[in-house]
This record gives structure tokens, C-alpha cells and sequence, in this order.
């Protein structure tokens, strides 16, 4: 089961901006974007990775503009990890699964395994 939840613009305040202690990864894509097909895994390995260190939520571009525009993502896939309800760390296009966890790990700690 995923550990990655689907949110809206209407739950991105209290999923991401209220979340306190928890960093959240919130994840913006499109189905449209082939890119983001082949990243899905590894944001999917990153849940289950550090699901007790992080909160990843996923958020389709197209029917959600207010939190594309409240994060000021230009391009998909696009990452945005927030500590908070701050943004502390922005990515736009794909990442390797190793790409990800070193963007990842300096605000959750090294992956195991």
C-alpha cells in the first residue's frame, strides 16, 4: 500500500502547511508528463523509505492551480519539501532514485538499506 497520499488544492493547507515536526514532500505531476512516470517509483520508494521521518503527498497540476501557484512550480515533476508549513528545498524535473535520496537525506537522515 502507498504511503504517498493524494491531496487537492483544498487539503494542501491543512497536509502540508499546518504539519508541524514532519517534513512533507509535496509531489506535483501530470498524467501527461512522461518524466514523471518513470520518477513515480521512486517518490513511491521514498514513502516507504521514510515514511516515520516524512509526509509525501502528490498533487496533479492541472486540477489544482492555487497550490502551483502558491509554490510557484514552473515545470513537472516538481518536488517542494516543506518543514513547518516553510519551504525549505525545491525541485523541478526528474530525479534518479540516488538523486532523490541526496536531495532528501540532508532533512531526514540516510536512507537504510
Amino acid at each position: 500500500m502507498s504511503q504517498v497520499r493524494v491531496i487537492s488544492d483544498a487539503e494542501f493547507e491543512s497536509n502540508v502547511l499546518q504539519v508541524v515536526e514532519t517534513p512533507v514532500l509535496a509531489y506535483f505531476w501530470a498524467s501527461w508528463c512522461g518524466p514523471c512516470r518513470l520518477m513515480s517509483p521512486s517518490v513511491e520508494w521514498a514513502a516507504n523509505t521514510w515514511g516515520d521521518r516524512l509526509v509525501i503527498v502528490k498533487l496533479e497540476i492541472d486540477p489544482n492551480p492555487n497550490s502551483v501557484k502558491l509554490c510557484q512550480v514552473e515545470g513537472v515533476p516538481a518536488l517542494r519539501l516543506f518543514q513547518d508549513g516553510k519551504e525549505i528545498a525545491a525541485s523541478e524535473g526528474a530525479l534518479t532514485k540516488a538523486k532523490l535520496e541526496d536531495f532528501l537525506s540532508p532533512f531526514v537522515g540516510e536512507s537504510i538499506g
